[in-house]
């Protein structure tokens, strides 16, 4: 994840931008997102269930020992999982193609996506939902009506619900803090909002001053 830069939160902050109360480190963000987890899996079990079976056995568990059988398809589906998780999250990133300030990476702690870019609160929405609403709630209702879902999937389905709680404590964040015509920015770690008209006053202001002088 890039580093915030100091000369850039500062002129965001001169020209009004406020920092959202979130989460200073991904450590916390993950420690503060386990409720939200258990709400995140148990939403995408109930669609499980309602599209195909789920069993304790068919996660590894069972009432004697838990089983886990790790192969390099496994392997791969939860690799493919992160790359298609981060970029669901790109793709609805306004110009992300011709954006010099969006960048997407891996860490220990999984993908990520970052962008510089002003976007709408409800753009902001779509990007952090999307990965959660489409491989965890759209995925399983399609591939279970074509019968589909294996044991595999259905696992690797509610491991990107486990991961789409960040996600969701940011909504969470961002909704209960931005009003609705606001739009955000980001400095590493930290994101700002700002009212949607802000910019526009700020220039009729100039422009009545200018005018009266």
């Amino acid at each position: 994840m890039p580093e915030g830069n100091e000369d850039y939160q500062l002129n965001l902050l001169e020209k009004g931008w406020r920092q959202l109360k979130e989460p200073k480190s991904i450590t916390s963000a993950i420690f503060l997102s386990i409720p939200v987890m258990c709400v995140t899996v148990l939403i995408t079990i109930g669609i499980l269930m309602t599209v195909s079976s789920l069993s304790l056995e068919e996660l590894g568990f069972s009432s004697e020992s838990i089983t886990f059988t790790i192969n390099i398809g496994a392997i791969f589906l939860i690799f493919l999982l992160v790359v298609i998780h981060e970029l669901l999250h790109l793709v609805f990133i306004p110009d992300f193609l011709k954006s010099k300030s969006t960048s997407v990476g891996l860490t220990i702690f999984g993908g990520f996506v970052y962008t510089e870019e002003e976007i709408s609160k409800p753009r902001y929405i779509l990007v952090t939902i999307a990965p959660f609403i489409i491989l965890s709630v759209a995925l399983p209702l399609f591939l279970g009506g074509l019968g589909w879902l294996t044991p595999t999937l259905k696992f690797v389905i509610l491991l990107n619900a486990l991961a789409s709680s960040v996600d969701i404590l940011n909504l969470i964040i961002l909704l209960t803090q931005v009003p609705k015509n606001g739009k955000l920015r980001s400095n590493g770690m930290k994101t700002y909002w700002k009212k949607g008209g802000d910019d526009q006053n700020e220039k009729k202001e100039i422009a009545k001053t200018s005018f009266n002088g």
